[in-house]
């Protein structure tokens, strides 16, 4: 719980600051008077006040505010140069748009220091998407989709890898869809329904591409080491049949004292290992440690890293967008929307992982925060963006009152949104949950 609080307060401050910073340092550029820098809304815990601006932090650590002179339709307004409002459509434009702006970029930058640091990917979802297992009882397999097919589309886009085809299915918990494979040299199309899995409600078909198990550990001195087996050699065979980390286990618990021979792939090359394992108790082992899915290393350079993390983050943006269209096409169930609760639970596991998992979720969040912050709905920034546009159209600014009550209809769109995600996140805690008779 503790872990899950810290890491959400990081995560949430850091994406805030950094909105608000952009806003900050626009208006400060423009030469607009800046009231009240706020990380953070409702009671001010601490405040210091430099150049005629208020710095603070506050007591609901769920968001933040600039407040600028001038800015909202309450504001007295004497019409003096520094205020918001005294500022061309262009000027205020740009103080407006900066703060989601500044997310786009954190998320392009902490994603680059995450991969140039290296990191381990499973080598599996460049690949593709191959059937390997079909598990059973899965709507795959009600569908007929067999061992062997090669997934060519999900809901009518195609797809190329594990990666793209598992990004068409999560969005569709409980939404039928179409799956179309290739099988024996001709396509076939099949109907599935993605199970909603996790508290997440993320869907799935219940498919799994072919993964070989690669070695992660040698103990010194054990019938893996004497063997000449090494940490990354990938196991793809023993004795002539397959191998998954399940039946490699399996296979070598039975086996204690029998000669065992694995194909083994090592820098591209396949080669013949003989190991025999040691009987320790009732079982066989060789002494290593498995995981059940081939990784690849990145450690790209600083350009290639920035490359990556551009490529990574216009991915997200693309599964960003196809989830809001789903949303009105009802494709996309609205359990998907996460508040502060499930976001903390992310978090958390996240600093579990390790920085590399937690910072990967601050990139991904951050990229959210910044889109969502575009779209045109009053009192987000890009409702405000929009009625400039507007404004702009129609050559001349709109009243206060008219202003005032597209405010209003953007408030509650937004009270509309946070009853359904406070919701979700209730759900997702197991002793509310048991409160809900109908769920």
């Amino acid at each position: 719980m503790i872990t899950n609080l810290l890491a959400f307060v990081f995560v949430l401050g850091v994406l805030i600051f950094v909105h608000e910073l952009g806003h900050f340092l626009m208006a400060r550029r423009h030469g607009v008077r800046v009231l009240t820098f706020s990380l953070g809304f409702g009671p001010k815990i601490l405040k210091v006040v430099r150049d005629g601006t208020e710095y603070c932090v506050s007591a609901i650590p769920l968001g933040g505010y600039v407040k600028m002179a001038g800015e909202s339709p309450d504001d007295p307004r004497t019409g003096r140069p520094d205020e918001f409002m005294s500022k061309t459509k262009w000027q205020r434009f740009q103080i407006l748009i900066m703060g989601p702006i500044m997310n786009i970029l954190l998320a392009i930058v902490v994603m680059a220091v995450v991969l140039y640091n290296g990191a381990e990917v499973p080598a599996y979802e460049q690949e593709a998407p191959v059937v390997g297992t079909v598990l059973a009882g899965s709507p795959a397999e009600r569908a007929g989709i067999q061992a062997g097919d090669r997934i060519v589309s999900i809901a009518g886009r195609d797809v190329e890898t594990w990666e793209q085809a598992y990004m068409q299915v999560m969005p569709r918990a409980n939404k039928q869809i179409e799956a179309v494979v290739e099988r024996a040299g001709s396509r076939q199309s099949f109907s599935v329904t993605p199970d909603a899995q996790t508290r997440f409600e993320m869907g799935d078909i219940g498919v799994l591409p072919r993964m070989v198990p690669q070695i992660r550990n040698v103990n010194p001195g054990s019938a893996a080491e004497r063997a000449g087996l090494k940490v990354g050699d990938t196991i793809l065979a023993v004795n002539g049949e397959p191998a998954t980390r399940d039946s490699l286990i399996k296979k070598i618990n039975a086996s204690a004292g029998v000669d065992l021979a694995l194909t083994v792939r090592r820098d591209g090359r396949e080669e013949q290992i003989a190991v025999t394992p040691q009987k320790q108790g009732d079982v066989g082992l060789i002494g290593v440690q498995l995981s059940p899915f081939e990784v690849r290393v990145i450690e790209p350079g600083p350009l290639e890293a920035v490359g990556m993390s551009l490529q990574r983050n216009l991915e997200w943006s693309t599964l960003i967008f196809q989830t809001l269209k789903g949303f009105f096409t009802r494709e996309t169930s609205p359990k998907q929307l996460m508040g502060p609760v499930a976001i903390a639970q992310l978090s958390g596991g996240a600093a579990q992982a390790g920085w590399a998992a937690l910072l990967s979720l601050m990139a991904m969040i951050s990229l959210n925060l910044g889109i969502l912050n575009l779209l045109p709905i009053p009192v987000l920034d890009g409702g405000h963006i929009f009625i400039l546009a507007l404004e702009g159209l129609a050559r001349r600014d709109f009243s206060m009152n008219v202003k005032e009550k597209m405010l209003m209809a953007g408030f509650l769109v937004l009270m509309v949104l946070m009853v359904t995600v406070i919701y979700n996140d209730l759900t997702r805690i197991e002793w509310v949950e048991r409160l809900m008779p109908w769920r």
